[in-house]
């Protein structure tokens, strides 16, 4: 009899522990993305965007997702996004990607308005010493050869460019035959980053220097704007068909605009990294759509990133590396953006 109610206890005691148990299984929150994975695409060109898209795929797992990475340029993401076999991307380049995306904006959407706070600037840039020297304060003064010829030879300006097939590219060409400019200044199209490395050596040599550049960029970091170099304004917004211009070229508070003009007119209106996503998977994934809403990084710290990133060549482990030493610096704003994602539902 002893041993009967000894069995009937033990039997009850395994019961409870089972209750328990389920309890707890069943009070365990589940996450946004549990059982769900994430075909993530980065851009084929390295910069202070595959640095961000190891901080969104830390918030993404954060979330529960499993989240497959893959490099491809902007154009294939478009078609694989309308195919239905890329679900988002963080690092599309607006406005000048417009083009390729109204051909898709059926199957896609873009997220959020934006990664980098307040936006990018694009513009002429010369160095700082040439444009006291010669109180140069526009774009337009290019027109004059002994102007003009302080960056090249006979009267002619050379001026690094971008690379082939670079939209940033047309809007040059575009401009300098719309400013009358063609006559006396030579645009360089060729590799930007090895032309660069050529324009960096001149300015800290105190030579002059001509050449288009953005920010945040490795660029840029070199040559402070303001202390190395100074920005051209131009003379009046104009841009070529295929590259949408939706704002003004006329930018506040641009840190080492030539003469201290603000609003400093630049080549284009600001511009961002912006999140393109299908529509599918971010009607089905609202804490996505939560998470990228939220996130912003600082330019004076893509600008780190990039300039990082082009000493040392951005190595998978650089990348990851910048990536980490951003997530430790900054753990309660990411803890912060992951809580408030994991609300969406």
């Amino acid at each position: 009899m002893r041993a009967f109610v000894r069995a009937v206890s033990a039997l009850a005691a395994v019961a409870v522990v089972g209750l328990t148990s389920a309890s707890v299984v069943a009070a365990s929150p589940t996450l946004p993305g549990d059982g769900k994975t994430i075909r993530y695409a980065q851009g084929d060109s390295l910069g202070g965007n595959y640095v961000a898209a190891q901080i969104v795929m830390k918030a993404m797992k954060a979330l529960g997702y499993d989240v497959k990475l893959s490099t491809m340029n902007t154009t294939l993401f478009f078609q694989a996004a309308a195919q239905g076999d890329a679900d988002i991307a963080t690092d599309v380049n607006f406005p000048q990607r417009e083009p390729g995306f109204r051909a898709v904006e059926k199957q896609a959407e873009v997220v959020g308005n934006g990664m980098i706070v307040g936006g990018g600037i694009n513009g002429y840039v010369i160095d700082r010493k040439t444009a006291l020297a010669y109180n140069i304060t526009s774009l337009e003064q290019m027109k004059d050869p002994k102007i003009a010829g302080l960056f090249g030879s006979d009267g002619k300006a050379e001026m690094i460019s971008c690379d082939p097939g670079w939209s940033c590219g047309d809007v040059v060409d575009y401009q300098l035959e719309k400013f009358g400019l063609k006559k006396n200044v030579h645009a360089v199209r060729g590799k930007y980053e090895a032309l660069m490395v050529d324009a960096v050596t001149r300015v800290k040599a105190g030579k002059p220097a001509f050449f288009y550049a953005w920010s945040p960029s490795w660029a840029t970091n070199a040559l402070v704007p303001g202390k190395d170099v100074v920005w051209l304004p131009t003379p009046a917004d104009a841009l070529p068909p295929n590259v949408p211009n939706k704002g003004s070229a006329l930018i506040k508070g641009v840190e080492g605009c030539a003469g201290g003009a603000d609003p400093c007119r630049m080549a284009m209106s600001s511009w961002n990294f912006n999140t393109v996503a299908s529509k599918e998977f971010i009607a089905a994934n609202p804490a996505i759509r939560a998470l990228i809403e939220q996130i912003k990084i600082p330019v004076a710290t893509w600008s780190q990133w990039e300039y990082a990133i082009s000493k040392n060549g951005g190595s998978a482990t650089q990348i990851t590396k910048l990536a980490d030493e951003w997530l430790a610096s900054n753990k309660p704003q990411f803890e912060q953006w992951v809580a408030a994602a994991s609300k969406a539902r």
